[in-house]
């Protein structure tokens, strides 16, 4: 690793670079970290096993990985289910699924994977997120269940005006939400400064000026919070619900990781993603950021979008920021416990508010309607019943639009008012059809022959052939004439001069 970096001809863009992401991810690793109920530590662990591990391998050159606040709501619940001890077990079971999908080539995969129901999967882990960290803001206990923490909000929200500590954490905690806010807006020699170690930075010195009675970081040592994970907790694996729990995992944080990629691959004009050996990267970090006990990881869109913006240009500035990332942690852990956790909970809060894409609803609503109506049931499928349950609903529903689309078919009727009447079908047969071809067909008149022609049909599956076959058999018992079906190509001889489409 020490003679990659000496001997990279960019070396100084990319040690500035690791600098800038260094501080951009500081804050956020322990803010993921508190929210998901673990010892802030760990949040810094998975960020530098993100830098050193992810950090050195292959896959895309200038993406950035660590504990992401789209996990944070999984994570939480896990932890609450199953357990810290399991937590390592979910976290090392889901970097050998990545491992396992990146060696079977199905990283590219994920691409195909409907972005309606990614950013409904955001939208949801945002609502939940914002919902949750608005209890820590305002000193308060969160409500197990997504509907049950929007439900609760406005009471503990009103509750806290009354109470000194409460409305102290939740004037800090809105204070550090308008810091990231006004940031973009200061002197750019300012902004030199990322946005979320500013919040964090003023948040405390403002606990300690003022001596405000509000919650800090629990500090536990780096090697203390480490806690691989007993061999009992692998029995765990036989659990249904704990198997489903990495199923989600392994969904979210990939989707996660290889959507990112996509979109650190538009800021600069390097290396192109290669999407199976970057998911085989994910896999290795987290494999070993379970054996630590530690957070999954993703890649992280915000860091990674610092990383380039900084200037970085090979993989040394990713590696550095975890270098840095372990020397704090060595070096000064203790200044984590001034941190005040409502700052933190700010930070996760404006976080949660990035992951709702209100614009594209919007855009989509607009020009596809169907593919809003997924986001926004994928989203509320997850705040109402759970993370697993929501992206699975908001997969089918893509899936059924899909074949609802692709099922296109258009049935033409020739009738000159003598002779035959002519039926020609065209497009793709399929159930979700079946009734308008039907209906169209049965109000053909029973006392002419029918000519059917199928030749112009691409598919027709085994639902519509048999009730198409029962229809020709039920009109020629009842007409004078039976049905002849035409299934070669056969192209009328003039234009249709009655139609209509089923």
């Amino acid at each position: 690793m020490t003679n990659m970096i000496l001997r990279n001809p960019h070396l100084r863009q990319d040690f500035a670079a690791s600098l800038v992401v260094f501080l951009v991810a500081l804050p956020l690793c322990v803010g993921v970290a508190v929210a998901s109920g673990v010892p802030a530590e760990l949040g810094l662990v998975t960020g530098i096993v993100g830098g050193l591990v992810t950090g050195l391998m292959r896959g895309s050159s200038l993406q950035v990985s660590g504990p992401a606040a789209g996990m944070t709501v999984l994570v939480f619940e896990a932890v609450r289910e199953f357990g810290l001890p399991a937590l390592g077990v979910i976290v090392l079971a889901t970097g050998a699924l990545q491992i396992l999908m990146g060696v079977l080539k199905l990283g590219r995969w994920f691409r195909a994977i409907s972005i309606s129901v990614v950013e409904g999967m955001l939208a949801g882990i945002g609502l939940v997120l914002i919902a949750g960290q608005l209890y820590s803001m305002a000193d308060a206990k969160a409500p197990a269940s997504g509907l049950a923490k929007i439900a609760g909000l406005p009471g503990t929200l009103i509750d806290a005006l009354g109470q000194t500590d409460a409305l102290a954490s939740l004037a800090l905690g809105a204070g550090t939400i308008a810091v990231l806010v006004f940031w973009k807006r200061m002197p750019k020699r300012v902004r030199t400064v990322p946005g979320p170690l500013a919040a964090v930075g003023l948040a405390t010195v403002a606990a300690l000026v003022f001596s405000l009675p509000v919650a800090t970081v629990e500090v536990q040592g780096l090697l203390g919070s480490i806690q691989p994970p007993p061999l009992s907790s692998f029995g765990e694996l036989a659990n249904f619900g704990l198997i489903s729990t990495v199923v989600a995992f392994t969904l979210i944080a990939s989707a996660e990781s290889l959507f990112s990629a996509a979109a650190v691959d538009r800021l600069h004009d390097g290396p192109r993603t290669e999407y199976d050996k970057e998911l085989m990267a994910q896999g290795a970090g987290n494999a070993i950021c379970g054996v630590l006990g530690a957070l999954p990881m993703t890649a992280v869109i915000v860091r990674s979008a610092a990383n380039v913006q900084a200037g970085a240009r090979t993989k040394a500035s990713r590696v550095l920021h975890g270098v840095w990332l372990l020397l704090f942690a060595a070096l000064l852990p203790d200044v984590l416990a001034y941190i005040p956790i409502p700052a933190l909970a700010g930070i996760l809060v404006h976080s949660g508010a990035k992951l709702i894409p209100l614009r594209q609803i919007e855009s989509l609503w607009r020009e596809h309607r169907g593919e809003s109506l997924i986001l926004v049931v994928t989203a509320v499928s997850i705040v109402a019943i759970s993370m697993f349950e929501g992206v699975l609903i908001g997969l089918a529903l893509a899936v059924v639009k899909t074949a609802w689309e692709a099922s296109h078919i258009r049935l033409e009727i020739i009738d000159k008012g003598a002779g035959p009447v002519q039926a020609y079908l065209s497009g793709n047969a399929t159930f979700l059809r079946l009734p308008k071809i039907l209906d169209s067909l049965e109000a053909l008149p029973q006392d002419r022959p029918v000519e059917l022609d199928l030749s112009g049909l691409h598919h027709l599956d085994h639902a519509c052939r048999t009730a198409l076959e029962n229809w020709a058999g039920r009109h020629s018992a009842v007409g004078t004439e039976p049905v002849r079906v035409t299934a070669k190509p056969a192209r009328p001889v003039a234009r249709p001069e009655q139609a209509r489409a089923a």
